[in-house]
């Protein structure tokens, strides 16, 4: 039976599958005692910000790893954002997805630059080169596509397009640090691109972003901008702002450079134990990586089709109150929130994959903080609560009502 008596809903017993919360983008750590002596000397050497030498060295490690000449570290991956579309004269309008965090469009708007939503293909979930073009209007100035789970745009069709009118192209690789697109390290494609290694990610800085280029002037000019624009003690030639990484941020990101291969192999070890653990649910997809690339594996990705017993947002009631906290991607949308939603009110009508998308796509906790019998009892979960939906839904509508 499903018991929801005490006000959760245990379908695989007679109580929650989990005592503690697990969550998506649980962090990532390396070797705590080699951060702990990091730290201890930046401490020792009172050098806490301001190019110190563990951004430097970082920096360098990101070149030699990513393949790129220039890597330029900063505190976040939205500043990242901003700076690069200033840095590259973006104005007018964008063509950029809806299908992905908001801070992609939010790093067009803060700056006055209108994000112009494109439809996705609704195999790779990364924006539809095809689209693009209808789309292109004598105000626009440039293209940020976003590589969604780590699998790379069609860099070649979009480079083409930007080539023909002229535009900017750079790309938000939030989900894509150690991955290849076409073999080629993500990091090089367009005029920059731009990464994340926030706390979620599974490779994290604690906080922090970069940018990868292989546009040396574009580099100088972005390293400029996120230090006030100084070129030296009392001397600006540049507006800028505060997009410094600090050392800290460096420390912990090239404690965790040292582990990165090993986070990857644990995520793709935990993406094929739910593989195994979820074949054969009728309507629940998990969303494959191209054998041929490398992939991080960071995010475990179900598409909810239509004949699965139960939806994507029931799936996720389930999981949540077995203490499992999947989460909704992107829901509901960048044309959804605020304020595009007031800008755009009839843009869903031009995005119909994004919409279908955002109503059926959902991940699932991995990383090395998710054990390997975590993953068979999530998976135990979701195959239960699909078997038994009848009394799912019955036990949902009552905790609800």
């Amino acid at each position: 039976m499903i018991d929801h008596s005490k006000g959760h809903l245990a379908v695989c017993g007679g109580k929650p599958s989990f005592t503690a919360k697990i969550h998506v983008g649980r962090p990532n750590v390396g070797d705590i005692d080699l951060a702990m002596s990091r730290f201890k000397d930046i401490f020792d050497r009172l050098w806490f910000t301001n190019g110190g030498d563990y951004v430097i060295e970082f920096e360098k490690r990101l070149c030699e790893y990513l393949g790129v000449r220039n890597c330029v570290v900063m505190c976040n991956a939205t500043i990242a954002l901003e700076i690069v579309a200033r840095s590259l004269g973006m104005t007018g309008e964008v063509i950029v997805p809806s299908f992905t965090f908001v801070a992609t469009a939010h790093c067009l708007q803060w700056q006055q630059i209108t994000p112009v939503f494109c439809d996705i293909d609704p195999v790779t979930h990364n924006i539809d080169p095809s689209r693009i073009e209808s789309l292109i209007t004598p105000r626009t100035t440039g293209i940020l596509g976003v590589h969604v789970w780590g699998r790379g745009c069609d860099v070649n069709e979009i480079d083409r397009i930007a080539r023909k009118h002229q535009l900017h192209v750079m790309y938000d690789a939030a989900h894509a640090f150690g991955c290849t697109h076409g073999g080629a390290s993500i990091g090089g494609f367009g005029d920059a691109e731009v990464f994340s290694f926030h706390a979620t990610k599974f490779f994290n800085t604690f906080e922090g972003g970069a940018v990868a280029t292989n546009n040396d002037a574009l580099a100088n000019k972005i390293r400029l901008m996120r230090n006030f624009g100084f070129t030296g003690v009392d001397r600006v030639d540049h507006v800028g702002v505060n997009g410094k990484m600090i050392e800290v941020c460096a420390a912990m990101g090239l404690t965790n450079l040292d582990h990165v291969d090993h986070f990857i192999e644990v995520n793709r070890q935990n993406w094929s134990l739910y593989e195994n653990g979820l074949k054969g649910v009728p309507g629940v997809h998990l969303c494959s990586y191209d054998p041929s690339e490398r992939m991080n594996h960071q995010y475990v990705v179900l598409e909810i089709a239509e004949n699965c017993a139960l939806s994507r947002d029931e799936i996720v009631k389930v999981l949540h109150l077995e203490n499992v906290m999947a989460r909704r991607y992107f829901y509901p949308g960048c044309h959804e929130m605020e304020p595009y939603r007031s800008y755009f009110p009839h843009a869903r009508l031009l995005l119909p994959h994004t919409e279908r998308l955002t109503k059926r796509v959902m991940t699932l906790p991995t990383g090395t903080a998710v054990s390997t019998a975590d993953i068979a009892r999530i998976c135990d979960v979701v195959r239960t609560a699909c078997d038994r939906s009848q009394e799912v839904k019955a036990a949902l509508s009552a905790l609800i009502g």
